[in-house]
């Protein structure tokens, strides 16, 4: 009865051994000689200019989980796109009520000016 978990052991185990020869790799392989211009702090081409803990204003978050919560209701549109033809008129409704809301959720949030980038 054990037997047919022994592929998922050893696809585990070999998992195992590829993530501890890829963390480890650098170890063995990477030259030690530390310089100052190797030790310095580089952020895109440009010297880094004031503190590290700069505060970002709250648009910036709310459009990003704006996009995160767009993106997911995309991906859920991907699987009724494949399938919508065995899923009849029953599915069109389910997904036209579900686009329904998403777009009053994204006209609601239109409307109070979260899309706006000043």
């Amino acid at each position: 009865m054990l037997a047919q978990y022994v592929p998922v052991l050893i696809t585990f185990a070999l998992a195992l051994i590829v993530v501890t020869v890829m963390v480890n790799a650098n170890r063995f392989l990477s030259p030690r000689n530390s310089t100052d211009t190797k030790l310095e702090i580089f952020e895109c081409g440009n010297e880094p200019s004031g503190p590290a803990w700069g505060r970002f204003s709250v648009k910036f978050y709310l459009t990003a989980i704006l996009f995160i919560v767009f993106d997911v209701e995309v991906v859920f549109m991907y699987p009724y796109a494949v399938v919508f033809r065995e899923l009849g008129w029953q599915g069109f409704a389910a997904m036209s009520v579900f686009l329904f809301l998403a777009v009053i959720g994204l006209l609601y949030e239109w409307k109070k000016g979260a899309l706006k980038w000043d």
